[in-house]
């Protein structure tokens, strides 16, 4: 893992473990099949994604493949960010 993906994930632990109440969280946890996030905090998260890293979410963005891990989370914004092994990450 490169510098950047590592920034990228751990900035999207803190800001979901910040968000959630919950411990720990390991980074290919489903946040969805867990019930720890809601639709709701989805949408947070989104806002927060789009404004931290200067990605603008499409239509197409909206999988929840997208948003199911902080795994999942890194990859799309590096794959959003225009980094070329974002696929690594998951």
């Amino acid at each position: 893992m490169n510098t950047q993906q590592a920034t990228v994930k751990e900035t999207l632990r803190d800001f979901v473990l910040r968000s959630i109440n919950v411990r720990e969280l390991s980074d290919h946890e489903n946040l969805f099949e867990t019930g720890i996030v809601n639709s709701l905090f989805a949408v947070q998260l989104m806002t927060f994604m789009e404004k931290t890293f200067a990605i603008e979410m499409q239509t197409d963005d909206l999988d929840i493949e997208n948003f199911k891990s902080v795994d999942a989370m890194t990859g799309f914004v590096l794959q959003k960010s225009g980094y070329r092994n974002a696929a690594a990450v998951n």
